[in-house]
This record gives structure tokens, C-alpha cells and sequence, in this order.
């Protein structure tokens, strides 16, 4: 019975591909690219997860995420924007958004880049005061509203977090302990190693814990207390991040009913690859592995770059003062003849703009043919692993590729400083 239904699969693929003869990839990508612009619409009407990533680092992605965005707002009813970073630095950029406050902003800048350097940039912080425009001429009850899922990025914000949901601080010691410590500008707030900032959350959660019912009456918002207690705990030890984005996701989902909603992640490239990479599940994947969403409510977007820069790290003097920062071009960008993205030059070719978009969602499209890995495998003289792509395809990682030409590196914010 099984070998009937794979004889009568094979057939049917067959028969349709004599119906349907497959263009070739320089057709197809002439006939579905298109330059990114505000007349961009998404044609995946139904689908509730977007997700946009390149690599980090150059300015002409967040002009790519402005535009993405708007038409996500205007045309899906986007609701709910995910940044790369954790539950309590989105918070606060709530309160940004809220307040515009740039002192406040340019902190989270700082802050939220610990994890992603290349993220602190003036070009980031510039996008968050465009949020700000954007959200300020929506109808209150359609404003976005920023989540994390992120694995804790930075304590600093994590400890005002929890202040917050404590309806009276004096009636509770420990609380009353990282008030203190927050209050201090000298405090290290890493939870990568055995700092001062986490045995005080380390207390406080053992103190939390073993009488949990004393202070319940104390506690503001209950679901988000506990969520972030969860967090907090998992910071205490060793966890797998692509695994923890999800499983946050999944608890903020909860909380937050996403799943009827329309949300959008700006992520690294990696993250959004709706089928894992070998034996490496990402985000995206797990989404649609685990039952979350179907493949087809899931939908990424993943930039690729040519002839531009990033800015790769950025120089402090032994002040810790900011001198100046590195950049990159050709290798940082994967756009060097000893490592760049198979398949890469088609796309080249067929560029309109600076920021052309091609559609690889289409039916009985090339870069569905199973083994195909363009954009997907990189090409270089030191891989150390090799993936087996066979069983895959292009399509079934991203949904669309844009090719971002001539953009610059971004700009450190530590410049604003000077």
C-alpha cells in the first residue's frame, strides 16, 4: 500500500511538471522581483508571524523594517512588535513609545545591544523615534505593543521590572535591596557570569519562593511576576537560547492571546529559518515543527547585501571612552568570492534597486526543487560542517530575499557621546 502511494505521488509530480514546466531561475526571479517601497503588500493575508533579519550592523535594514512595518500596520493589522531582546528591556520600550523620552531610549539602545553589538547604532535609535511617529498617529487601541522572548539580555531593566510589579517595596526586604542597587550607577547588571546584581536576584527568588504565599498580596500583575521569575531563574544557569526564544514565546503567547494577532519579528538571520539547518532547530522552525502555526501563517523575510558595509565592533580607549569603530565590508556581509550565499549572483543580476524584493512563495518555483540551498548555504574555504541540504529547498526556509545594495555601515551611539 505505501509503495502504491509513492508510485502515485511520483506520478502526479510528474504529470504536473509536464503541465507546468518549471522556469528557470533567471525567469522566475525576473518576473518576481520587485523594489521595496511603501507599495509593498504582503499576499500572505492569512499568516500571523512575519519576520525580518539580515545580517547586523547596516543602515539600510532598518529603512528595510520601517517599510515592512508600515505595510504590516496598514494592510495585516499588526499588533504585537518583537524586538531581539528580552521581556523587561521590551517593557520599557513600551514606556518609550509612550513617553519619548530619548534619554530613556538611548539607554535601551545601549542596553539592548549587549547581546547583538552591532545592534547599538543611531541608526536603531533613529527606527525607535519612527516607531515613535508611527504609533503616535495610530488609534490608541491599535498601537503596537513590544514584547520580548528573548533569554535576559542585561539585569539593569529586569530589576526596575520587577520593582514595578510590587505594589509596596518597604514590605518587602529584598525587594528593598535591589531598589538600592539600581539606584547605584556603579552596578554591574551582567547575568553572564557570578555578578554582585545576580546573587541579589538569587536571594531575592530564594526568598520569594519559600514563603511565596506572604507575598502575594504584594504583587501587581500576577501572570507577569511569574513570567518574569521564570526568566530570571533561567539566567542562573547554562540554557540553549534558540530553545528558551521559544519557550518565553510560548508563555508570553499565553498572556498575551498572540496567536489571534498579527506580530512581527526583527531578528538575526539565522532565528527566522522556518526549517532547521541540519540538526539546529531555529525559532521559526520550531513554530511550525511544534504545532504552533502552519507553515503558511509563518512568513520570512531575510536580506541579503552587496557592494555595502557593517559596522563590526565598535573601539573604547583605556577610559573606556568611545574612539571609533571597525567595519566591514565583502567577508562581514557574505558578499566575498572566498565566502558568500550560493546562488547569490542570480539575484545580483536581477536587481531593480538598492532594495529589491524577491518572492520565493510562489507554486512550482525553482527554488522549491528539493536540494536546492540557495541564499540558505553559505560558500566558504573553512567550513568546518557541512549540512546536508538534500532534503530541503530555499523555499522552505524563507519565504522572500531582499537584496540590500549600497548600504552604509551603521553608526555607533556610543558617537553620540562625543
Amino acid at each position: 500500500m505505501r509503495s502504491l502511494k509513492r508510485i502515485l505521488l511520483i506520478v502526479v509530480n510528474l504529470f504536473s511538471l509536464l503541465l507546468y514546466p518549471q522556469q528557470s531561475k533567471e525567469e522566475y526571479l525576473k518576473q518576481n522581483a520587485s523594489q521595496l517601497n511603501e507599495s509593498f503588500i504582503y499576499p500572505q493575508k492569512k499568516a500571523k508571524v512575519f519576520g525580518f533579519g539580515a545580517y547586523h550592523g547596516s543602515a539600510k535594514t532598518e529603512e528595510a523594517e520601517i517599510i515592512l512595518i508600515k505595510s504590516l500596520i496598514k494592510n495585516n493589522h499588526l499588533k504585537y512588535y518583537f524586538p531581539e531582546t528580552d521581556y523587561s528591556l521590551a517593557y520599557y520600550f513600551n514606556e518609550y513609545l509612550a513617553t519619548g523620552d530619548e534619554k530613556l531610549l538611548k539607554d535601551l539602545v545601549k542596553n539592548y545591544g549587549t547581546r547583538v553589538p552591532q545592534e547599538r547604532t543611531v541608526e536603531v535609535f533613529l527606527k525607535w523615534k519612527e516607531l515613535k511617529k508611527i504609533n503616535d498617529k495610530l488609534p490608541k487601541n491599535k498601537r503596537l505593543h513590544v514584547l520580548g522572548a528573548d533569554p535576559i539580555v542585561t539585569y539593569k531593566y529586569t530589576y526596575r521590572h520587577l520593582l514595578i510589579l510590587i505594589k509596596d517595596i518597604n514590605k518587602w526586604p529584598s525587594a528593598l535591596t535591589l531598589k538600592a542597587t539600581v539606584e547605584k550607577d556603579t552596578t554591574d547588571f551582567s547575568p553572564y557570569y557570578e555578578s554582585y546584581s545576580k546573587q541579589l536576584l538569587k536571594d531575592f527568588v530564594t526568598n520569594y519562593e519559600a514563603d511565596s504565599s506572604k507575598f502575594e498580596s504584594l504583587i501587581n500583575n500576577k501572570p507577569t511576576f511569574n513570567h518574569l521569575i521564570k526568566t530570571i531563574k533561567t539566567s542562573f544557569g547554562d540554557y540553549n537560547r534558540e530553545r528558551e526564544i521559544y519557550n518565553n514565546y510560548i508563555e508570553i503567547s499565553k498572556i498575551y492571546k498572540l496567536t489571534n494577532n498579527t506580530q512581527f519579528f526583527r531578528y538575526g538571520f539565522f532565528h527566522l529559518l522556518k526549517t532547521k539547518e541540519g540538526t539546529y532547530p531555529t525559532f521559526f522552525s520550531m513554530l511550525i515543527d511544534k504545532g504552533n502555526y502552519t507553515r503558511d501563517r509563518v512568513i520570512s523575510t531575510l536580506g541579503y547585501f552587496t557592494k555595502s558595509e557593517v559596522i563590526w565592533e565598535d573601539v573604547f580607549d583605556d577610559n573606556d571612552n568611545f574612539v571609533s569603530s571597525k567595519i566591514e565590508g565583502d567577508i562581514g556581509i557574505g558578499d566575498d568570492p572566498t565566502e558568500y550565499f550560493k546562488g547569490i549572483d542570480l539575484f545580483k543580476n536581477q536587481k531593480l534597486s538598492d532594495m529589491t524584493l524577491f518572492n520565493l512563495s510562489n507554486s512550482n518555483n525553482p527554488y522549491q526543487k528539493m536540494g536546492c540551498s540557495d541564499l540558505i548555504q553559505v560558500i566558504a574555504k573553512n567550513v568546518t560542517e557541512k549540512i546536508d541540504y538534500s532534503q530541503d529547498s530555499t523555499s522552505k526556509f524563507i519565504d522572500f530575499a531582499l537584496l540590500i545594495t549600497h548600504s552604509k555601515a551603521s553608526t555607533s551611539i556610543y558617537s553620540l557621546d562625543k
